[in-house]
């Protein structure tokens, strides 16, 4: 593992080491004696402390827009890091702001590891743009297991959709070869799912050994967010509880909303996060949790629009994330998931 030394040398050279330690209280510069604790640290909550690593818009939801809020809401401490930071998302005519590269994130885990910060219980990524800046989250994921050996770590790997990539084509390769055995739970769609294990997914079972074959390589949840076959929408999980074992697997059938959303894949992989970890043994019902929640919401946010006089088969949709607390932290499970034997 890194050393935090040698973690620091690799994003910028000549950094004295910094402390290492899981003490949770902190000295003040400014004053003499102990400054008060981290009460996130001190007094963690039953849930989990989460490092989301996403995109960020000023205006809508996407990114850590859409995955900060509903783990709060699920009793999660969340500290996001801002990969991009726009004015909106990349759907409208322009948009301007910032892409954080990875000297710039080393920073920040830096000063989180100088001030005895760095103690996480799960890490949360979505879309990253670059090699270079997955290869730092990489340095990132080592580095916070270094400290807490049982961080889970939980990859929603952003490469495309529908047959089309959206992310350079090298990145296929890192999340195939590095990233994917160092994840703990993967979301992929099932494009994504093809991606990394260059299966095809044209039926029920190939999306099954699709799962089988990324449980080979690494994480011990799958949870393939959304496949179309023959125009039937419907999400597979798998859970593989020990190594070497058959993966329990089961399925959700997906009603098809006539629409298009932006953020809904940020929120699926937060909210399957935030119950997966309430319901460690039982993948499949935080995955109905998680359904039942996103589905809720997605119907409201249509609903609002035809009340606001707007056709929502016309353009993507900004989804109703703050209007659908309550089905976020008290879902009504409407849609329930099938055991494969």
């Amino acid at each position: 593992m890194l050393s935090t030394q040698e973690f620091l040398s690799s994003c910028r050279p000549c950094l004295g080491t910094s402390r290492k330690t899981h003490v949770f209280w902190r000295r003040s510069s400014s004053i003499s004696g102990m400054a008060p604790p981290i009460l996130s640290l001190a007094l963690p909550s039953e849930t989990g402390r989460v490092l989301s690593i996403q995109s960020h818009t000023v205006q809508g939801y996407v990114g850590n827009k859409s995955a900060v809020f509903p783990l709060q809401l699920l009793g999660y401490d969340v500290d996001p890091i801002h990969s991009v930071q726009f004015s909106n998302h990349t759907g409208y005519p322009t948009f301007k702001g910032q892409v954080l590269n990875g000297q710039q994130l080393c920073d920040l885990i830096e000063g989180l590891e100088a001030n005895n910060l760095l103690y996480y219980t799960h890490l949360l990524t979505g879309y990253i743009g670059s090699v270079s800046f997955l290869n730092t989250i990489l340095q990132v994921v080592e580095k916070l297991r270094s400290i807490n050996p049982n961080l889970m770590y939980v990859c929603d790997p952003v490469m495309g959709d529908e047959g089309k990539l959206y992310v350079p084509s090298e990145l296929v390769s890192v999340y195939r070869e590095k990233v994917v055995p160092v994840a703990s739970m993967l979301t992929p769609n099932q494009f994504e799912a093809e991606q990394l294990t260059g299966f095809r997914i044209g039926s029920e079972a190939d999306g099954r050994e699709a799962c089988k074959i990324l449980h080979a390589a690494g994480p011990a949840k799958v949870v393939i967010t959304s496949i179309n076959i023959d125009g039937n929408l419907f999400l597979i999980g798998s859970h593989q509880k020990e190594k070497g074992q058959s993966p329990e697997q089961f399925k959700i059938v997906i009603p098809k909303i006539p629409a298009y959303f932006t953020g809904t894949g940020d929120l699926m992989t937060a909210l399957l996060l935030g119950w997966s970890n309430k319901y460690r043994d039982n993948l499949d019902i935080a995955a109905e949790l998680a359904v039942s929640s996103l589905q809720a919401l997605l119907q409201r946010t249509v609903n609002d629009y035809v009340t606001a006089g707007f056709n929502p088969q016309s353009s993507s949709l900004e989804i109703r994330l703050i209007q659908s607390q309550d089905d976020i932290r008290n879902p009504q499970v409407k849609f329930k998931s099938e055991k494969y034997n």
